[in-house]
This record gives C-alpha cells, structure tokens and sequence, in this order.
C-alpha cells in the first residue's frame, strides 16, 4: 500500500502513515481506548492560526465525531471550518518528524509548517 493512500469521512483525511503513527503514540504511552484524537485550530503562531493536536477523553458542546482510517476524531465546529478538505500526515524525514497539516484553506503558511492564515 502507498504511504500517501488516506481514507476521508466527512471534511479530514487521515494518511495510513498519520493513521499508524496516531496507534504507536497511543500504545507507547497506554492512552485509553475511549479518548479520541482532537485536532483544532486555536489563534496565534506567526501566520494568525495554528493547529493544535493531542488526545481528549472529553466532549464539548459543539464537537463533531467522525472515525477516518481508524482514528477517532473529534472536532470543534468552529475548527471544522477552517479544517475542511485538511489532510493530516505524518513526516519523518530529513526535515524532522511530526504531524503535517495538508490544508487546502490556508491562504499563507509559516516556515515551520505550525500556523497558517485565511
């Protein structure tokens, strides 16, 4: 299988290489079945917004739930907007390792890949 081959539900796509290393982090660090993965965007960085990722056990008003390549996700609405047609990939490469957001929405970028502009 492609390392660049994604299954999308709804607005995200989550690569099987983003997809493994979300199940590696989980196991390694025993991160309970029932928390999902929360992506979001939060104002700040150098370009206005950026993207914030990590696991949750809660639920907010406003969340919206979807499972993409075996990662479940949750999403605030308001993130969901600026996170539509988004793919989340991971890097591991002479560039560093990480999460990259792939987003079609962001007008501009900063150099660190981190935070972006409508």
């Amino acid at each position: 299988m492609s390392e660049h081959i994604a299954e999308s539900i709804g607005s995200i796509t989550v690569t099987d290489k983003a997809a493994r290393e979300v199940a590696t982090i989980r196991n390694e660090n025993s991160i309970p079945a029932e928390y999902r993965l929360r992506i979001g965007v939060k104002g700040g960085g150098c370009s206005g917004l950026s993207y914030s990722l990590g696991f949750d056990g809660e639920l907010r008003d406003g969340d919206e739930l979807m499972s993409v390549n075996g990662v479940d996700l949750v999403v605030d609405a308001k993130s969901l907007f600026y996170l539509d047609g988004t793919e989340l990939d991971y890097s591991d490469g002479l560039s560093g390792r990480g999460f990259v957001f792939n987003n079609p929405n962001a007008v501009r970028t900063c150099g660190c890949g981190s935070s972006f502009g409508t």
